[in-house]
């Protein structure tokens, strides 16, 4: 899912745990995905495209084993649980960092291509129900319809809910083909992929933090 909407979860876990501070809650949705930015620049993990970029399908997360692998992510949401609840004694704050991660997981397996491993090390089949690849226009109002649901169960402010309906308008070109917009520059372009998918996350949460 993109930057937006995984910000906007977080809107959801604060109306369940409302004593939790927000940064906590903004770092757990996006904290595998800042993962992912940094094994990218590492060339740890690797991003490709098709010769031609004309929707968000045509680009590739060919190689993420660490960061968004379905153990990895699972075995990060329940040992932030154990470590801040059963550690620290943060028992809320635990429970909504390890939900968190596992939100960040459950978004990604309904949007991603087949491109979420089981775990690191492990030559086998990778997962996701491809509506990106396969269904990008549907896709697009999933995104836009989920940012809004967000919005509607936190109750938050008419700012807030502009910032993610314009976010998620932002990105129609990456859902649509006859539509051109900045993925037709990204192709063959893996750094800049990930530069624009790290501004995305930054300014998002930061937006969705302030604006809560």
């Amino acid at each position: 899912m993109f930057a937006i909407n995984h910000a906007a979860t977080a809107l959801v876990i604060k109306k369940v745990y409302g004593t939790v501070p927000m940064i906590w809650i903004l770092i757990s949705v996006q904290v595998m995905e800042l993962l992912w930015v940094v094994l990218n620049f590492m060339g740890l993990e690797r991003t490709t495209t098709d010769r031609e970029v004309q929707y968000v399908g045509n680009i590739h997360l060919s190689e993420m084993p660490y960061s968004h692998s379905i153990v990895t992510m699972s075995g990060a949401a329940v040992i932030s649980w154990l470590v801040l609840s059963q550690g620290f004694g943060w028992q809320n704050i635990g429970a909504a960092f390890g939900l968190g991660i596992a939100s960040h997981l459950v978004l990604d397996l309904i949007t991603h291509d087949r491109d979420i491993p089981i775990a690191p090390f492990i030559d086998g089949p990778k997962f996701g129900l491809g509506l990106y690849a396969r269904l990008p226009v549907p896709a697009f109002f999933v995104e836009i319809g989920y940012g809004l649901l967000c919005w509607l169960i936190y109750g938050g402010s008419w700012l807030l809910l502009a910032t993610i309906l314009l976010f998620n308008l932002a990105n129609l070109s990456m859902f649509f083909k006859t539509i051109p917009g900045i993925e037709r520059t990204l192709a063959g372009k893996p750094r800049i992929i990930t530069t624009v998918v790290f501004l995305q996350i930054v300014i998002t949460l930061v937006l969705v933090g302030v604006l809560s």
